[in-house]
């Protein structure tokens, strides 16, 4: 059994900006700060043999923090990098909308994982990714209690992966800023224990709102 809490960094200016960040990068905003302390607080009592953060970063960020609190390194893993988005990185969605009305702006809402914007992952390579790292991850590190510090889509294609949900098939996943979210991979396979809880944020105020749809959020 490995036991994992898995982490969205704190808010980012980007996140503000509503622009695509993918291995793009963009500070922490102050509210992403208090987001990483709250988070911090809230495992300061549970043991972990380990922190592994996305290279990123605002991943890098937020794991530090916590980090900080709770005595342990972070060990930088580009396994968890957010999806690659290549040329759309940086920019709005209301400019993807504007330059790409037929190509890019189509490849956020329709159902083919194998469309690929120029430079980037598509959504199927992206899905296996993040499958496989997770997998990789659960046995490098069996028996043992990991905090992951990822990203929206890291967080979504997790999901995916423990639900069995085809790349083909869109949905929509609940992935705040910096909340809690706890899965155990066993030799049967892998369970959601805790997902989305963020009572910790509350403090920072409205953080009882659900996030963005999942097409937004697996962007940053």
């Amino acid at each position: 059994m490995t036991r994992f809490v898995v982490v969205r960094h704190g808010e980012t200016q980007w996140n503000l900006e509503a622009r695509i960040q993918g291995h793009g990068d963009s500070a922490l905003t102050a509210k992403g700060v208090a987001q990483a302390e709250a988070i911090a607080r809230r495992l300061s009592g549970q043991a972990l043999d380990a922190i592994v953060a996305s290279d990123l970063g605002r991943a890098m960020g937020t794991a530090a923090r916590i980090g900080a609190v709770v005595n342990q390194p972070v060990i930088p893993d580009p396994r968890f990098r957010e999806r690659n988005f290549g040329c759309c990185e940086g920019i709005t969605y209301t400019e993807l909308h504007e330059r790409y009305p037929d190509a890019f702006g189509r490849h956020l809402q329709d159902t083919n994982p194998d469309f690929r914007v120029p430079d980037a992952e598509t959504r199927r390579e992206f899905y296996a990714r993040i499958a496989d790292a997770f997998e990789a991850l659960a046995r490098e590190r069996a028996g043992q209690d990991v905090l992951v510090v990822c990203h929206g889509g890291v967080l979504a294609s997790l999901y995916r992966h423990i639900h069995g949900i085809p790349a083909e098939t869109l949905t929509t996943v609940d992935i705040p800023n910096a909340a809690y979210n706890r899965v155990v991979r066993e030799s049967a396979g892998w369970t959601i224990e805790a997902w989305a809880e963020r009572d910790h944020l509350e403090e920072i105020g409205g953080e009882r709102a659900a996030s963005r749809g999942s097409i937004l959020a697996r962007m940053s």
